[in-house]
């Protein structure tokens, strides 16, 4: 998370791999026209379920799928446009006591290797980084689905999930022992360039 653009990119790249016509070729993750998203979930309390989602990120990827483990990904986040439908919350997750998106503005994630089957399902590994701290992240990805579109392109479809403690990226505010991990859920569409 340093650069709006690098955690969905973990999900397309699994579509790189995923098996399809297409050969060695770059993909845009298609934010422009909303065919992609980057949710989040987390126990409030213990309680219940808090959803919510990034409004602005961008990402690329790019895929062979001769050699689908050397498909390569990135994802920036704008982690200022953090929405859970609620505006008192929202100004609380993106203060200082969570993400503080004033020093940080941005996540990411880049690709390190990837381990897909033909159809493009496995997991996708890399660097994340939230609040200025890089750790390393696992996604588990499943092919959604690829082919030509109809305004002349190619695409890929993808879905991934992953988790992550609050703790290992500085986030420390107590929410109660359920509430410590977060859910990230990425639906990505790449168009091939």
């Amino acid at each position: 998370m340093i650069n709006k653009r690098l955690i969905t990119s973990l999900f397309l790249t699994t579509g790189l791999l995923a098996g399809t016509a297409a050969s060695a070729a770059d993909y845009v993750i298609d934010t422009r026209g909303m065919h992609a998203s980057i949710q989040f979930k987390v126990k409030h309390l213990g309680y219940s379920w808090l959803d919510g989602r990034f409004n602005s990120f961008s990402g690329e990827f790019s895929f062979d799928e001769s050699n689908p483990e050397a498909a390569q990904i990135s994802v920036q986040i704008d982690t200022g446009s953090l929405d859970s439908n609620h505006a008192e919350r929202d100004k609380h997750l993106r203060s200082d006591d969570f993400l503080d998106v004033e020093q940080f503005p941005d996540a990411s994630f880049v690709s390190t290797s990837a381990s897909l089957d033909a159809q493009g399902n496995g997991s996708i590994s890399g660097n994340f980084t939230l609040k200025g701290v890089t750790k390393p992240l696992t996604i588990e990805v499943s092919s959604v689905g690829a082919g030509d579109d109809p305004w002349g392109g190619y695409r890929h479809g993808f879905t991934g999930t992953a988790e992550f403690a609050m703790s290992d990226f500085g986030i420390d505010y107590n929410l109660g022992p359920e509430s410590k991990n977060v859910y990230l859920t990425l639906n990505v569409e790449g168009i091939r360039q």
